[in-house]
């Protein structure tokens, strides 16, 4: 870009964002089959894990579209957070109403997730905290997680669920912990005269 020239406006009807959408419209259709036949019917159950899992892809592509072809959008960066949390949390909540999931695990992650929502709010003016590759894996782990309490596993594989999501509560907590320091700390930078 040459001297004078203006920054090329990104439309607001872009792949990227339509992604974002599409992962925001697929959840009530995603908990409609979850629910369908209260949770037991083998048909349904996959079809929920199906959308589950097309609604994560998205998830990756939109960022990466969004980035490469310079597609960030005001509108993209609150909607791709929020469509991520409708998801996952609809998903926890989901499995604990059926029963799959114990409560506290969901109640886990949720309190972790509005603390780390409330802590970007808190320091939004002094700087924003880039996501770690802990936060990362840790999205990845609950996802997987997540996947293998949708799908209807033998008995005898019913041990990864747990092994899974224990590695996602453990990833989430750690995560939350390190958010609430990085948060701390830059807003004793920004206060220091």
């Amino acid at each position: 870009m040459s001297e004078g020239d203006e920054p090329r406006a990104v439309p607001l009807l872009n792949i990227a964002n339509v992604l974002t959408v599409s992962r925001l419209v697929m959840v009530p259709f995603f908990l409609l089959a979850l629910f369908t036949g209260g949770g037991e019917d083998l048909l349904w159950r996959l079809v929920a894990f199906g959308l589950f899992v097309l609604a994560s892809i998205t998830d990756r592509i939109d960022g990466d579209l969004a980035r490469k072809h310079g597609l960030v959008t005001d509108f993209g960066k609150i909607a791709d957070p929020i469509a991520d949390k409708a998801l996952t949390g609809s998903a926890l909540v989901g499995l604990s109403v059926l029963g799959d999931l114990p409560w506290w695990v969901t109640i886990v992650i949720a309190v972790r997730e509005i603390g780390v929502t409330l802590l970007r709010f808190w320091v939004i003016r002094r700087g924003v905290i880039p996501a770690s590759r802990g936060g990362k894996a840790k999205t990845l782990m609950q996802i997987v997680a997540i996947g293998f309490y949708l799908l209807p596993l033998p008995p005898w594989l019913l041990f990864v669920r747990w092994v899974t999501m224990g590695v996602a509560l453990l990833l989430t907590v750690v995560t939350g912990v390190d958010y609430v320091v990085r948060a701390f700390r830059l807003r004793a930078v920004a206060e220091t005269p």
